[in-house]
């Protein structure tokens, strides 16, 4: 490392623009070295062609950003070394069985002899592979592919690491694995920056932005951004029939959201104490049973819409 500053990341007015396009408008964060950073938007809001300045890949249009002290413009080769990046489409061989995938990327980023013996070593016990060595990773399951691309990712040891959209369309179960393989990450000193568009996940993270549109429109730690982000109040209903009640509450035209939220649906009101008791009346005028009707500390999901409705408003962003 290069840089003995607390900071693994630094970003200031970083900017792309494609034609007339701006992907990615001015945004400004740091990440402190050691931490598990949620770097939160929709499909579209900017994520990747952020991760992909800060990898060296793509020249910004205006701005700067360091990462373990390496400008991502003037010093792309020398970072390369110490960063690792696994995409939410598993960089592997398929036609190349697990060890070969390993030998494979050891070989790209120069760890070889002992040192490749000693990172195979302890890539196949972290993913649970041992004994697997042979197998054809096309024969792997999502769950089992997954972690050997982090595998793959980190054979060479990297201070920070990228992960996109690293856990979509795998099970709940192989999820939740990985984010256990992410924290032993994060305690044995890797930074990691991490998108992903599951709030529950984000909740795992120390410090998260929201981008949309390629605006940043809210950060701090989860419960910093539920505390000063949320605008209005959320009522959470359990009703007899979620779906139908949906259209009921939308027609009284006196709340900022009304969405389901699995069987339950969520209302986001400027005044919950005097809207529930409209709420209630509604449903039941309606003929839809109401079995309870409280006011709720908001989720991540609630504060992400929230923010993004604030950002068209305020920036017209669509």
């Amino acid at each position: 490392m290069t840089n003995t500053n607390h900071l693994a990341i630094e970003v200031h007015g970083l900017t792309k623009k494609f034609g007339d396009f701006t992907a990615v408008n001015s945004i400004s964060f740091t990440v402190q070295r050691g931490e598990i950073f949620g770097f939160l938007g929709p499909n579209g809001a900017g994520k990747t062609t952020t991760i992909r300045m800060l990898l060296g890949l793509l020249t910004p249009t205006a701005g700067t950003a360091k990462v373990i002290g390496y400008d991502v413009v003037k010093q792309s080769q020398q970072l390369r070394q110490h960063i690792g990046y696994m995409s939410q489409k598993f960089s592997l061989y398929n036609d190349l069985t697990v060890e070969e995938n390993l030998n494979f990327y050891g070989g790209v980023y120069g760890v070889r002899g002992q040192r490749l013996k000693e990172r195979k070593a302890y890539i196949l016990k972290m993913a649970g592979l041992e004994g697997r060595e042979k197998e054809l990773t096309r024969n792997l399951s999502g769950g089992w592919k997954q972690r050997l691309a982090l595998g793959v990712a980190i054979i060479h040891q990297p201070d920070v690491l990228f992960l996109d959209e690293p856990t979509a369309g795998v099970d709940p179960i192989s999820r939740r694995a990985f984010w256990e393989l992410i924290y032993d990450l994060a305690e044995n000193g890797t930074t990691i920056l991490v998108t992903t568009h599951y709030m529950d996940e984000a909740e795992h993270c120390q410090h998260l932005i929201f981008i949309q549109r390629g605006r940043l429109v809210a950060q701090g730690s989860p419960e910093e951004v539920k505390i000063t982000q949320m605008h209005g109040e959320v009522v959470e209903i359990n009703c007899a029939d979620a779906a139908r009640a949906v259209p009921v509450l939308r027609a009284l035209n006196l709340f900022e959201e009304v969405a389901l939220y699995g069987a339950l649906i969520h209302v986001v009101t400027t005044d919950a104490q005097a809207h529930i008791p409209l709420m209630h009346r509604a449903l039941e005028e309606a003929g839809i049973a109401v079995v309870s009707i409280d006011r709720i500390a908001p989720s991540l999901e609630d504060v992400f819409i929230s923010s993004a409705r604030r950002a068209e408003q305020e920036f017209g962003v669509r």
